[in-house]
């Protein structure tokens, strides 16, 4: 596939990247010297350097035979330009990154008007994924697959957790009825089990199931699950007000602070049922005054990476019950990941993830990522025709490294055995290391 991305900052590198690994021929356009020698460097890629606006730069990258057209640059205006120059230059499909909140109101509109075939908002994605993870504190994480019939939550094993020292074929089996242990993070490498593996401390495992199924087996982990009530955010930003409209829409009570008085101005005309503190979100003192202790979840999402993590580590000194920061870079993560803080929320990933699942077509419905692409989890559908159905899995021959978690019939969650079929427009939820899965026939041999 020819794709075409305009802007090299963090999303449309984070996306070449992406795509580069996959064999698609990407273009990167950008005005900066600086961030396409970085691509230019390290990805394999084309860069020109120009404006993504310019009729002549967009025919030098070849619009004409493009597949796809990415803007991500940081105007939202500029981004809506470059699309609708592409499509009329002749790409087939664009994407558009559109933040404003006064667009989002619009967003249907301006698709139609723009001829946009995708548009992603990587704030309002993030708010989306931290609203869920509150929906189960103790985990790292947790996404939605079949519309919410199947979740994967993804927990790290602790030194209180019984499960420590056992293998997972001798878990008690009234607690894996309706979950399956899909992968394992363990030392910054991801391994898909099978039932002689071990579980050790400190590993990060990724269990899909039926929400009762995913609570039974926090029991056996001995995770106390308790409601989000109260939930203090450390910056004024478009996450925070994305995040606090949700908030509120769950009965979740949310607090505010930002440092810049402007900023608490305009949240406390945007937001009015959020209380929103003017201070700094760092300041120990500050946290103790406004109750740090007694908060349910701590949020830092300011524009400052380091900002955040010392806001998330204080705050878990201070006895808050689950601690989320926002990260803009990646470099780190293995180390962040030992700081003790409860989850790492990252836009561009999060964004990556959203156009990955557009491009690879319509039999994707869900995808979510592991560490950067090292393995994938997705909710793909059986389509007529595809070799695998009606078949017993167990007569099927896969590739290495790729299980079939749950098929999802309906309202009926089934997690397969060898004996157990695939039927036409059953839900199929797969676990794989390759990163080129677009339908289930790509799973076989």
């Amino acid at each position: 596939m020819k794709t075409i991305i305009i802007g090299a900052g963090k999303v449309g590198y984070n996306l070449a990247l992406a795509l580069s690994k996959e064999h698609h021929d990407v273009t990167i356009i950008d005005n900066y010297s600086e961030a396409l020698a970085k691509a230019d460097e390290n990805l394999d890629v084309l860069c020109i350097k120009g404006n993504g606006v310019s009729t002549n730069v967009l025919l030098e990258a070849g619009v004409k035979d493009a597949d796809l057209l990415i803007a991500v640059t940081n105007s939202d205006e500029v981004n809506m330009v470059c699309c609708l120059t592409g499509k009329k230059l002749g790409a087939a499909k664009t994407i558009a990154r559109i933040r404003d909140p006064e667009y989002a109101k619009e967003l249907a509109m301006l698709k139609e008007e723009l001829g946009l075939d995708m548009v992603i908002n990587p704030e309002h994605a993030a708010a989306e994924e931290i609203a869920l993870s509150l929906s189960f504190p103790s985990a790292i994480d947790v996404e939605n697959f079949a519309k919410g019939r199947v979740k994967m939550i993804e927990l790290r094993i602790t030194d209180n957790m019984p499960v420590i020292g056992m293998k997972l074929k001798d878990l008690p089996g009234r607690y894996l009825q309706s979950v399956l242990i899909g992968a394992v993070l363990r030392d910054d490498k991801v391994i898909i089990p099978k039932g002689d593996f071990e579980i050790n401390k400190d590993d990060i495992i990724y269990i899909l199931g039926n929400p009762s199924g995913l609570m039974n087996f926090l029991k056996l982990c001995d995770t106390a699950q308790v409601k989000i009530r109260n939930v203090m955010v450390v910056g004024a930003g478009r996450i925070a007000y994305y995040l606090s409209q949700m908030l509120h829409d769950m009965d979740i009570r949310s607090k505010i602070i930002e440092i810049d008085r402007e900023k608490c101005e305009e949240f406390i005309d945007l937001l009015p049922d959020s209380l929103i503190i003017n201070g700094d979100g760092t300041d120990e003192s500050l946290l103790q005054s406004e109750n740090i202790g007694e908060m349910d979840a701590f949020i830092a999402l300011t524009g400052m990476d380091e900002e955040n993590l010392i806001a998330a580590l204080v705050a878990k000194q201070n006895g808050a019950k689950k601690v989320i920061a926002k990260i803009s870079r990646t470099n780190y993560m293995s180390v962040i990941n030992k700081l003790g803080i409860d989850n790492v929320i990252c836009p561009k990933l999060i964004t990556t993830g959203h156009i990955l699942k557009f491009i690879r077509g319509n039999s994707v419905e869900s995808l979510y990522r592991i560490v950067e692409g090292q393995a994938e989890i997705l909710e793909l559908i059986a389509n007529r025709g595809s070799k695998i159905i009606d078949i017993p899995l167990k007569k099927l021959k896969f590739s290495k490294d790729a299980i079939i978690a749950t098929i999802v019939r309906k309202n009926h969650v089934v997690i397969p055995h060898g004996n157990d079929i695939i039927k036409e427009n059953d839900r199929v939820i797969i676990i794989t290391k390759s990163n080129n899965i677009s339908e289930l026939d790509d799973l076989l041999q």
